[in-house]
């Protein structure tokens, strides 16, 4: 896993029982999958005048441990498979102590300019390869 994003919590994500309401963890994936895009040299908004842009399809998150107010959170991804035209990260949110509060994945479906499904581009396959560890799983 790559710390690509942090944030601390605001007053504004929290719910009535004073923790982290479980929805602004999407929020946090998103931001956590546009800071991982722009590490590994695809800035999201790039991608787009380059012909290709994602969709997400796909989201799933399990909750581990509650965030607080003015909690600091660490949020880390990485690229788990690259298949045709589909990309699915793997993320995982993580507060001060390195506890792991919230894991999830979220696919994303690479799409041409008439929002069709295409295949990933190589140029982006093998920055990813070269970014991570652990390179994606190859389908």
């Amino acid at each position: 896993m790559h710390e690509v994003w942090e944030n601390d919590v605001r007053f504004a994500e929290t719910d009535a029982q004073g923790i982290v309401f479980y929805g602004n963890y999407a929020t946090y994936q998103d931001e956590t999958f546009t800071a991982f895009m722009e590490a590994v040299g695809f800035p999201y908004d790039e991608i787009e005048e380059e012909g290709w842009d994602v969709h997400v399809v796909n989201m799933e998150l399990s909750y581990r441990k509650p965030a607080t107010f003015r909690e600091r959170l660490t949020n880390a991804m990485r690229i788990s498979a690259i298949r045709n035209s589909s990309v699915e990260f793997a993320y995982e949110c993580r507060n001060a102590d390195g506890e792991l509060l919230v894991e999830g994945s979220v696919v994303h479906v690479a799409v041409d300019e008439d929002g069709q499904p295409t295949r990933v581009p190589d140029d982006f396959r093998e920055a990813v390869v070269a970014f991570q560890d652990e390179p994606p799983e190859p389908v």
